[in-house]
C-alpha cells in the first residue's frame, strides 16, 4: 500500500542520512522509500487523478517540503538534499514518530503552516490534513470531488423532473458539446413523438448525414432500471435503420442483464446511466456553469537554473 506523506518522513531522513554522498537526489530518495515500503511496480507508478505525477512522488514531495520547512533537511541545490543536525537529532531516537505533530515544536514550521493575521478567517491546509494524513493537494482534490458529487446528484434529480421536450433538447445540446455532429445546424435532432418519458434522436456525423448515430433515452426515476428487453428493442430499431452505432441514455441505471446484452450484440451500443449523464453535464457545462477557477502553481525550476 502506498504510504501517506507523514509515514514518508522518517524514511526520507534515513535515506538522506544513509547515502554515501553528502547530497542525495530526490529521485534516489523516492526509490529508497518505495523499496522501504516494498511497493509493487504498479504502486510506484500509480498516478494522481491528474495523471501528471505518481502518487508516491507527490507524497514524498510533500514530506520533503515539511521536513525542509522544519529545518530537518537542507537543499544546497535543485533536487539535492542533505540532513541537518536537527534531522540527525530526530533520527537518534527510533521510538520518535516523525510527523507534522513532531514538526510543530519548531518555530519555522509553525510560521510556515500558520495563516497570516491578514487572512485569519482561513483554515491552514496543514490543519485540515493532519488528521487524515492527506497532502494539501489531496485535501483540495477531495473537496473538489465532494462538491462535484453533490452537484451531480442535484443536476440528475433536476433532469429527471424536466419536461420531455426539455429533456430532448438537453441531450442534443450535450452531445453537440461533446463534439458529436459538429456545429452545423440540423446535424442533431429528435425523432418521433415525445410524451413517453423518453426520446429517440439522431446525430449526423457528416454534412450529408451518411454516417449517423441513433440515440434512445429514458427519463426514469431512480430504481426504474433499463432491462435487457429495452436493449433488444433498441437493437431492433437500429437494424430497421441499418444503423451500426447507438447511444442509450437513462437517468436511472441498467440491469446487469441489460449490460451483458449490449455487450453481446454486434452493433456498437454505448450505455450511459444517470451518474455518467450527470458527470458529462457538469463536464460540458450543460445545466451548470463555472463559478470560480482555482489555479495551482508550482516553482519553475528551469527559471532558477539560469542564475
Amino acid at each position: 500500500m502506498i504510504p501517506n506523506y507523514q509515514d514518508c518522513m522518517r524514511p526520507f531522513l534515513e535515506a538522506v542520512n544513509n547515502a554515501s554522498d553528502a547530497e542525495v537526489k530526490l529521485r534516489d530518495i523516492i526509490t529508497a522509500i518505495s523499496d522501504h515500503f516494498q511497493l509493487s511496480e504498479a504502486e510506484r507508478f500509480e498516478p494522481l487523478p491528474s495523471g501528471k505525477q505518481p502518487i508516491i512522488d507527490n507524497r514524498v514531495g510533500w514530506a520533503r517540503t515539511y521536513l525542509s520547512k522544519a529545518g530537518l533537511i537542507d537543499s544546497p541545490r535543485r533536487a539535492h538534499f542533505q540532513i541537518t543536525q536537527r534531522g540527525l537529532n530526530a533520527l537518534s531516537d527510533p521510538n520518535v514518530e516523525i510527523n507534522t505533530q513532531y514538526l510543530k515544536q519548531f518555530e519555522e514550521f509553525i510560521d510556515f503552516t500558520s495563516t497570516s493575521a491578514k487572512t485569519n478567517d482561513a483554515t491552514p491546509l496543514e490543519q485540515q490534513n493532519v488528521e487524515t494524513n492527506d497532502t494539501p493537494d489531496e485535501v483540495l482534490r477531495n473537496a473538489y470531488k465532494t462538491i462535484n458529487d453533490a452537484l451531480a446528484q442535484d443536476i440528475l434529480e433536476r433532469t429527471r423532473n424536466v419536461t420531455p421536450a426539455f429533456f430532448e433538447q438537453l441531450l442534443i445540446d450535450l452531445l453537440i458539446a461533446m463534439g458529436y455532429g459538429g456545429t452545423e445546424e440540423g446535424t442533431a435532432h429528435a425523432l418521433g413523438k415525445s410524451g413517453d418519458n423518453g426520446v429517440d434522436g439522431v446525430i449526423n456525423q457528416d454534412p450529408l448525414g451518411v454516417d449517423q448515430i441513433y440515440i434512445q433515452a429514458k427519463r426514469y426515476k431512480q430504481g426504474n432500471n433499463i432491462s435487457s428487453g429495452d436493449i433488444r428493442d433498441f437493437f431492433g430499431a437500429l437494424n430497421l435503420k441499418n444503423a451500426q452505432k447507438g447511444i442509450f441514455i437513462t437517468t436511472s441505471d441498467f440491469t446487469t442483464s441489460a449490460v451483458e446484452t449490449a455487450q453481446r450484440l454486434n452493433t456498437r451500443i454505448v450505455l450511459i446511466n444517470g451518474n455518467e449523464l450527470a458527470k458529462l453535464m457538469l463536464r460540458y457545462n450543460i445545466g451548470s456553469r463555472n463559478e470560480q477557477t482555482l489555479q495551482i502553481k508550482k516553482i519553475d525550476e528551469e527559471f532558477f537554473d539560469q542564475v
